[in-house]
Formats: structure tokens, C-alpha cells, sequence
């Protein structure tokens, strides 16, 4: 994409809401906006009880909020757009439009819009802001630039195995508990077995399996598996199961948490949850310093635990996170709000420590992600549809494409057309508006 038109946005919270745009093929071409904050509260407010949550938001989200009619979502597209798109950003992509150019708006939202699915912005009834333009997220600059941050391009990686980490089991938590079974029962006929049946003919599954359905409900992918199969080289890694984000109002947002099968003897600075030590964003960040005695590093809070098998603990002195899971170029975090670091104002989460450890692309959820079960037992949809299941297949595929941004705006437009066309909720985008997709591709 770098020869098509490209707006850098960045936003700032300051009360109101500050917008600043400029586009990097003519650098004269910049703007500034401002949002009341009263104007910006009302349409955030909206969003957020339209949004999928613990119950009962996730009842209200799939069956009478804003989210689960056409009309109803409509409406809260056009009131996100007469809010956050500025009128002379608007007019550019409108121009823009007119000559039949779709260019690309790199986005940095403030922590208070982090949420927003700008995609779905309606500055017309009849069009879409993903249809006038392909749009992706931007880290912070801080962050890209990182003095000795890893390149891994995908041009160079895109032959190497894909990891996958597909509904891993959690120590003490039950399939139908708060951490349990994201998937349910994979049969081999399920989508996603096709797909992972795909990578293992053509050895690019890890772990390595015979029988797809082996790849599902593991209970030896925990964080010392990840890091030898990471150190081994990956070209990707596909991750479905659970997040657990930070409060915002925490302001830790390294606390976010991935769950993996990481027993409670795991060493890391995540407490223990029953029998279980969740792998933080502050493990992926630090690794091993500030775990082992006569290191610096941030508190502890609440780690320990015994030396891990690799030797990360107390033997052979600390590691970096980035020697231990060195990230592939390209990264799929499908789980709930995997990446609400954005909503921090030091945003160093899950999908940051990422893109710290070497990834160019990261996938990840800005909301709850409603699951399959769900659909079928509060929407009442048919037990064939699989929304969840055709989400992860669409996502694995823009990680395949020479142009990830380009493939997700195309397969968001899909979406989008199911929807118009057949506005029930198992096409919602409940679901799969929440898929943001941060690029680092070109800032170096």
C-alpha cells in the first residue's frame, strides 16, 4: 500500500477531543478538529450500551441493543461519524472518492475512543468510511521506534510455521466456567479444523498434529511451549481463547493477562488464579528481569513461583521477554478486548508487547467477542451458523495475504454487505466490528 494516499490521525484527550490529521504524500494537506467533550460523552455513551460485556450486556448486545438491528446500528454509525470525522477530513475522502482512490487512514485514537470501530462510521446513510478507505490502527511511536526492536517482515517469515494456540485449557477452570472452553466441542468437520487439517498437510502446524481436532483444548501449551516454539521460528501466531484486560482506571495496562496452560508453579509477575499463572504483558515485556533475585525491573506484584523448564527462573540468570518469545511479524489475538491497551494512556498491553517483541501486524478485539454458544442460546440464531468460528478463518486468511490491512478492509466489506443484504444478528457486526488491525508496515 505504499503508493496509495495516507492519512496519519492521532487523537488526544484534553477534556474535549482534539483530532489532528495530515497526509503523508502532500504534507501541506494537514487539519485539525475539535470535539465538545458533552458531544463526545453523549456518542460514547451510546456506543458503550450498544457493546457486548458480562451479562446481561451481552443479552442486551445480541438481541435489543444498538448492535443487533440494522436500523439500530446504522444509527449509531451516523452518530459516531457526525462526531469523530471532521469536516475536513471528510471532504478529502470525499474527493478522494470522486476520482475512484481508496486510500489508507492510519489511525491513533485517544484512550477514550479506543473502542470506536471507525470502520463502521456512516458519513452517509448509504456509505461506510471502510468503504471510501482502508484503515488500520497505529501504536505508539514510542514503541515502533524502540531502540533494538526486531524486524520480522513478512516477505522474509511468510513460509514458516504458524503457531496456534487454539481454546488451550486453563488449570483449574472448567469448560463451562469464567476462563472455560471459548470453541465448545470441535468436530472434524468444524471450520476450524479444515483450516488447521490445511497448515499440518503442508507442515506449517504448530504444535504438530495427525488429527486436526488434537489442536484444540490442549493442555501442554503453556508459556515454556510458546517460547521453544517460538525461539524454533514462526512466521505467525494465531491465538483464540481468553483475555483478561486491566481496568483503564488502573492505569496498569501491562497487567492485561493471556491464558494459557500455565500451571500456578509457573514463575511471572501474574498472581496466580486457582491453580493457574496467567502470562502478562509485563512477562512479554520483561521476561524473567525483576523474577530473579539481583535484577531491576518493575514490582513483582505478585510473582514468583518456581524457574520455568527453559531456565527462565532462578537458573542461568534473567532473560528478556524478547529472548524468550521472540513475536513473529504477524500476530492474532482473538479474545476479548486483546487489545485494550489502546485505552491506556501508556499503552502497554498485550498488543503492544507484541509489536515491542517484533510483530508488524497484530489483530485484536476492542470489545467482549460473542461466541458461537452464545449466538445460538441468547440471539436464537441456527445451530449451524458459526459466526465466531468464520470470524477466525477470515482473520487466519488477511495473516496469509500480501497486504493483511488490504484483506481485512476487503473482508470487513463482505461483512458489510451480508449485513445490508440479510440483517440478522449472526451477521453483526457485534462480532466482527470489534476486529481492529494494527500496522507497523512503513513507519520504520
Amino acid at each position: 500500500m505504499s503508493d496509495v494516499p495516507t492519512a496519519l490521525i492521532r487523537m488526544a484527550d484534553a477534556g474535549d477531543l482534539y483530532i489532528s490529521w495530515r497526509w503523508t504524500h502532500d504534507l501541506a494537506a494537514t487539519g485539525v478538529g475539535r470535539v465538545p467533550r458533552g458531544q463526545l460523552d453523549h456518542a460514547l455513551a451510546a456506543l458503550a450500551t450498544a457493546l457486548p460485556g458480562p451479562s446481561p450486556a451481552l443479552d442486551r448486545a445480541l438481541t435489543t441493543g444498538a448492535l443487533a438491528s440494522y436500523s439500530g446500528e446504522l444509527a449509531l454509525a451516523e452518530l459516531l461519524s457526525r462526531t469523530l470525522l471532521p469536516y475536513g477530513l471528510a471532504k478529502q475522502l470525499y474527493e478522494l472518492y470522486q476520482r475512484g482512490v481508496r486510500p489508507h487512514l492510519r489511525i491513533q485514537p485517544s484512550p477514550r475512543t479506543a473502542q470506536v470501530p471507525w470502520e463502521l462510521l456512516a458519513p452517509d446513510p448509504g456509505v461506510r468510511l471502510m468503504e471510501i478507505a482502508d484503515l488500520s490502527l497505529l501504536a505508539q511511536a514510542s514503541v515502533i521506534h524502540a531502540p533494538g526492536r526486531p524486524s520480522r517482515p513478512w516477505a522474509a517469515t511468510r513460509r514458516l510455521p504458524v503457531i496456534g494456540v487454539l481454546d488451550p485449557r486453563v488449570p483449574g477452570f472448567r469448560a463451562d466456567s469464567s476462563l472455560g472452553s471459548v470453541l465448545g466441542r470441535i468436530g472434524p468437520g468444524a471450520p476450524v479444523a479444515r483450516m488447521v487439517a490445511g497448515y499440518a498437510a503442508e507442515d506449517r502446524w504448530r504444535p504438530a498434529v495427525s488429527d486436526p481436532a488434537d489442536a484444540f483444548r490442549r493442555t501442554d501449551l503453556d508459556r515454556d511451549w510458546l517460547g521453544a516454539a517460538l525461539r524454533e521460528g514462526a512466521g505467525r501466531l494465531l491465538y483464540v481463547g481468553h483475555v483478561t484486560a486491566a481496568a483503564p482506571a488502573s492505569g496498569l495496562s501491562e497487567n492485561a493477562q493471556l491464558h494459557l496452560s500455565c500451571s500456578d508453579g509457573t514463575s511471572g509477575f501474574a498472581p496466580p488464579l486457582r491453580s493457574h499463572r496467567p502470562l502478562s504483558a509485563k512477562d512479554l515485556l520483561l521476561g524473567t528481569y525483576g523474577l530473579v533475585p539481583g535484577t531491576d525491573g518493575l514490582d513483582g506484584n505478585g510473582g514468583g513461583g518456581h524457574g520455568s523448564s527453559d531456565g527462565s527462573g532462578g537458573s542461568g540468570g534473567a532473560r528478556s521477554g524478547a529472548e524468550l518469545w521472540p513475536i513473529p511479524g504477524r500476530v492474532a489475538l482473538i479474545a476479548c478486548e486483546s487489545g485494550g491497551d489502546l485505552r491506556f494512556v501508556e499503552a502497554l498491553g498485550l498488543a503492544t508487547a507484541m509489536i515491542h517483541g517484533g510483530a508488524e501486524t497484530v489483530t485484536t478485539g476492542r470489545w467482549t467477542l460473542p461466541t458461537d454458544l452464545a449466538f445460538h442460546r441468547l440471539a436464537g440464531t441456527a445451530p449451524t451458523s458459526r459466526p465466531l468460528q468464520d470470524a477466525i478463518l477470515a482473520i487466519d486468511a488477511t495473516h496469509e495475504a500480501d497486504d493483511a490491512v488490504a484483506a481485512h478492509g476487503r473482508w470487513q466489506r463482505e461483512r458489510l454487505a451480508a449485513w445490508r443484504e440479510l440483517r440478522t444478528v449472526e451477521h453483526s457486526p457485534v462480532l466482527w466490528g470489534a476486529f481492529a488491525l494494527i500496522s507497523t508496515v512503513g513507519l520504520r
